[in-house]
């Protein structure tokens, strides 16, 4: 009989050598950054190096933290880098609809 352990799921945002910066989804960060480093990740980051892994946020099921990274995904620039500044934060609203809030 195995235990049922809930799994922490994370978003990241991984700056490149070129500035940019690559979102991504993992249960366990610091694994898949090393696999970016090897070139073992995304396509989208080989050969880009250094990299830099520059934003992280945990949710509690996988299917809210790819809700997230496709929420990001979806942001300008300027938006990803305010949440790497924490001048801005991603939240749920009442209706679990994810909010992103620039900090004042």
């Amino acid at each position: 009989m195995s235990d049922c352990v809930e799994q922490v799921w994370s978003v990241y945002l991984i700056r490149n050598n070129r500035n940019a910066l690559y979102c991504g989804v993992t249960n366990n960060i610091e694994r898949r950054f090393k696999q970016h480093q090897d070139g073992k990740g995304a396509k989208a980051l080989k050969g880009k190096g250094p990299l830099v892994l520059e934003w992280t946020m945990k949710f509690d099921s996988k299917s809210l933290a790819m809700k997230a990274e496709y929420f990001i995904k979806q942001l300008a620039k300027t938006k990803k880098e305010l949440l790497v500044e924490s001048k801005a934060s991603l939240g749920l609203d009442e209706h679990h609809s994810l909010i992103f809030t620039v900090r004042r």
